[in-house]
C-alpha cells in the first residue's frame, strides 16, 4: 500500500511494508511470501511485464533445464499436468497464475533511478520514472519512502556486449541472444555463435533444426553433463548424493558418468575446467552445460567448434588460430550482468559485479531493512529459499510494530475517555 503526496513536480508515495524492485520470479516469490505474513508491499517493475527475461527476451525452444519440481515458486507448486521440463510458455503460464492467486499487483513501466538510505530519518529514498522505457512520451518522476527496501532484480538485468574489433567493418547482424526467437530467419546462413554456456548450446541446436549452419565460438573451458544420468535427473541425482558425501566426491561421481554417457568432449575443442562442476559453480557462478541433443551435433559436424575470435573484417572473422570465415550473422550467447550499481547507492551490501559480498546462504540481508533475492547463482530453488527468510525476517518485525502501534492506541483510546 502507498500513499501519495505532490511535492512541486515530483509525486511522493510513502509505502506501509517493503519496496520490491523487480517483478520477475524472484520479487514475485518475495511478494507471495510476504502476503502468508501479512505484510503487504509494492513491486516496482520497468518492463510491461512480469518476468519480462522469459516473455521478452527468451528463444522460443526454451525449457527449464532442471526438473519442475527444484523451480516452483514458494506456496505454489506447478500443476500437475506440466511436463517434466516446461517450456516457456508453461513457466509464463504458471507465474501470471502465481501472481494471481497471491493477488500481486506490480507497477509496470517505473525504472528506477536512484535509491539511498536517509540516515536522517532511517528510510530508503528511491526516485524513479514512470513511461514505457525508450518512449518520446512525458514521463513522471516519482519518490518512494520506506522502512524496508527488497532488491529483486537479479543476476540477469543487463545484457553482456563484448567489444570485437572490426565490428564496424563486418557489415553484418550482430545481435545478443537475448534478441533471438527462432531459427526459421537463418535458414541456409553461415552463423557465428559466441559463447558456450546453455543458452548458445540451445541457440546452435535450433539452429540446426532449421538448417542453418552454426559455428560456435568457444574461448573458455566448459563442463558439459548429460541432463539425465541413467534415466534420473543430473541435478537430483546431485541433490541426493550431497547430503552424503563431499562436493568433491560429487564431482568425480559426474564427470565419471558423464565421461561414460558423453565420452570424451575435448577431441571436439570443449576443454573441461580444472575445478569440479559443483565447486566451479560453488566458487565462480558458472553453471556446467545440461546437453538436450547440441553435443551429438557437434559430434557429427553440424555444429562446429572454433576458438576466439581475433578480429572481424567484412562478412568475415578471423580467429585467434589464423582461419578465416565466411559469416552471414553473429550471436552473442554472452551472458548477462547485475545492474544494482546503476541505482542503488550508499551501500557496501554488493561487490563489484553486482552481488551479495556475503556469501550464499548469508546473502541475503544486509543493513538499515536492505534485502536481496534472486543472487545466489542457484536459480529458482535459491531465490525461493531467499524469498522465504526475506518474508520471515520482515514479518516478525511488522508484527511487532503492528502490536505495539495497537498497544499505544488503545492507551490513548482508555487516557481519551478517562478526561
Amino acid at each position: 500500500m502507498a500513499h501519495f503526496a505532490d511535492h512541486g513536480k515530483r509525486r511522493c508515495r510513502w509505502v506501509n511494508g517493503p519496496l520490491i524492485v523487480g517483478a520477475g520470479p524472484s520479487g514475485l516469490a518475495v511478494g507471495a511470501c510476504l502476503k502468508e505474513h501479512g505484510v503487504p508491499s509494492v513491486i516496482l517493475e520497468r518492463s510491461n511485464c512480469i518476468a519480462s527475461l522469459w516473455q521478452s527476451r527468451a528463444y522460443d525452444r526454451l525449457k527449464l533445464h532442471l526438473p519442475k519440481q527444484f523451480c516452483q515458486l514458494p506456496k505454489l507448486p506447478f500443476p500437475e499436468d506440466f511436463p517434466e521440463y516446461p517450456s516457456k510458455n508453461q513457466f509464463v503460464d504458471y507465474l501470471e497464475s502465481y501472481a494471481v492467486h497471491f493477488q500481486l499487483n506490480p507497477r509496470f513501466d517505473e525504472t528506477v533511478v536512484s535509491a539511498k538510505h536517509d540516515n536522517t530519518c532511517g528510510m530508503w529514498r528511491m526516485r524513479t520514472c514512470v513511461g514505457r522505457h525508450g518512449s518520446k512520451g512525458r514521463r513522471t518522476e516519482v519518490e518512494y519512502i520506506c522502512q524496508w527496501l527488497v532488491v529483486a532484480t537479479g543476476e540477469n538485468a543487463e545484457c553482456v556486449v563484448p567489444e570485437m574489433e572490426g565490428s564496424e567493418e563486418f557489415g553484418r547482424q550482430v545481435m545478443h541472444a537475448s534478441d533471438y526467437r527462432s531459427g526459421e530467419a537463418y535458414r541456409g546462413r553461415q552463423v557465428l555463435v559466441v559463447g558456450c554456456g546453455n543458452s548458445a548450446m540451445e541457440v546452435c541446436l535450433d539452429l540446426c533444426h532449421h538448417n542453418a549452419f552454426p559455428t560456435m565460438v568457444v574461448r573458455d573451458a566448459v563442463h558439459v553433463l548429460p541432463r539425465e544420468t541413467f534415466g534420473r535427473s543430473t541435478f537430483e541425482l546431485v541433490v541426493s548424493l550431497m547430503k552424503w558425501l563431499p562436493v568433491k566426491v560429487v564431482d568425480k561421481v559426474l564427470l565419471i558418468s558423464s565421461w561414460m554417457i558423453l565420452g570424451n568432449i575435448e577431441k571436439y575443442g570443449l576443454r573441461r575446467p580444472s575445478l569440479g562442476p559443483l565447486e566451479l559453480k560453488n566458487t565462480q557462478g558458472k553453471t556446467p552445460v545440461l546437453d538436450i541433443g547440441a553435443l551429438q551435433k557437434i559430434k557429427t559436424g553440424e555444429i562446429r567448434v572454433v576458438p576466439g575470435i581475433k578480429r572481424l573484417l567484412h562478412g568475415r572473422a578471423e580467429l585467434v588460430d589464423g582461419r578465416i570465415l565466411d559469416v552471414d550473422s553473429i550471436i552473442l550467447a554472452t551472458g548477462y550482468h547485475s545492474n544494482v550499481h546503476s541505482w542503488l547507492q550508499g551501500t557496501e551490501f554488493f561487490n563489484k559485479d553486482g552481488f551479495p559480498s556475503q556469501a550464499f546462504p548469508d546473502g541475503w540481508k544486509g543493513c538499515s531493512g536492505l534485502y536481496a533475492v534472486g543472487f545466489t547463482r542457484r536459480g529458482l530453488s535459491g531465490a525461493s529459499m531467499d524469498a522465504v527468510k526475506i518474508a520471515e525476517d520482515i514479518g516478525r518485525v511488522w508484527k511487532e510494530e503492528t502490536r505495539q502501534a495497537k498497544h499505544i492506541t488503545a492507551c490513548h483510546r482508555r487516557c481519551t475517555s478517562q478526561n
